[in-house]
């Protein structure tokens, strides 16, 4: 069976000259005889991957000197945790509240905690971003929160938040590395990589080294301090070595492609093709604020949920994988990473005119 488009939220798609490579040295990485899956995470040859994946991502998003890159476990939802417990010295933080990340992050740190939600739109189920340019913050507050792209809902942020000098956090999982970013306007940011980097099962959290500190909240598991895995370099225990090599592999298609200007022309185009189409039709509508729409996940809807369910089916028939839309949206989604070529959403639009003659009542 030949390759389908697959418009997945995460596990997503992933560059087939990336995938093509990892076939090729599965059985025996660079003459070592053995897979990287299989090799120690002490050994030099790792220690060589893990490297150079730090250094091709530094270069990349062009990351200071005194931040830390660091390869995690547990994904995005460990750092909801793992934020508080390292970062909220007066235990109060300022969440704002895009979607149902977000939202999770805001329940968690409840735990360690006085949260503030200082603005929400889920009164229009998070349909939009929330003015942020006057927000409440709290004077204690030891940081702002964001989710910066929400995979759900597809919102961005255009702007980030004004923070009044508090730390800026954010969680950049859907929209990672899709464009370039100030790095120095964050104080800590993180992304899972499943949805625009590589396999499920990682974190990268990028953080300020004035951050690093031995003072995290009483009870923080020494697996949980930034400061045990900035020391060792993400290798205090075994690290997930098979996503640390893909991503790698990822870093290096980005260089090789233009970095993250070129990427970013990329997915305005695809994005532009997909929603000039959405913004014409009859039968089809976006869910999202047109100044607030997502470049990576285009979430829309017929107005018909058995309209839906037989777009959905027969999109798959037509090559055109995981369209169903998150439960909480209904509808359908098209997440367009960078991965996804030009060429795949033009399909998804030639399909969509074509079932809207069909169908359109």
């Amino acid at each position: 069976m030949s390759r389908v488009y697959n418009f997945s939220a995460g596990p997503a798609v992933l560059p087939e000259e990336v995938l093509k490579e990892a076939q090729e040295e599965m059985m025996d990485y660079r003459g070592c005889g053995m897979s990287v899956m299989e090799m120690s995470h002490r050994s030099k040859m790792f220690d060589d991957i893990i490297n150079e994946a730090e250094q091709d991502f530094r270069e990349l998003v062009g990351v200071p000197d005194n931040y830390k890159i660091l390869f995690l476990q547990g994904g995005g939802s460990l750092q909801f945790a793992q934020i508080p417990m390292n970062l909220m010295k007066n235990r109060v933080a300022d969440y704002i509240i895009t979607g149902n990340w977000a939202k999770k992050a805001y329940q968690e740190a409840q735990i360690y905690g006085k949260a503030n939600a200082v603005a929400s739109s889920e009164d229009q189920n998070y349909t939009y971003i929330p003015d942020c340019s006057d927000l409440p913050i709290d004077d204690d507050a030891d940081y702002v929160y964001i989710c910066e792209n929400n995979t759900i809902y597809g919102t961005e942020y255009k702007k980030l938040p004004n923070t009044k000098g508090k730390l800026l956090v954010a969680d950049v999982s859907s929209n990672f590395l899709s464009r370039p970013i100030d790095v120095e306007k964050y104080g800590l940011f993180f992304g899972g990589v499943q949805k625009n980097v590589g396999p499920a099962g990682m974190v990268i959290t990028v953080i300020r080294d004035d951050l690093i500190t031995d003072s995290c909240l009483p009870g923080t598991p020494t697996m949980m301090k930034y400061k045990t895995q900035a020391d060792k370099n993400s290798l205090y225990n075994t690290p997930n070595c098979w996503c640390i090599y893909i991503c790698g592999k990822v870093f290096k298609w980005l260089k090789k492609n233009g970095g993250l200007e070129a990427m970013n022309e990329r997915n305005e185009k695809k994005a532009k093709l997909l929603y000039d189409y959405l913004d014409q039709s009859k039968l089809f509508k976006g869910t999202v604020r047109k100044e607030d729409r997502s470049l990576m996940n285009v979430p829309f809807v017929t107005g018909d949920k058995d309209l839906d369910a037989k777009f959905v089916a027969e999109a798959k028939e037509a090559g055109l994988e995981n369209l169903k839309g998150h439960r909480t949206v209904g509808g359908m989604r098209a997440s367009i990473y960078n991965a996804m070529p030009y060429a795949g959403v033009e399909a998804l639009v030639k399909f969509m005119g074509e079932f809207e003659k069909e169908n359109l009542k």
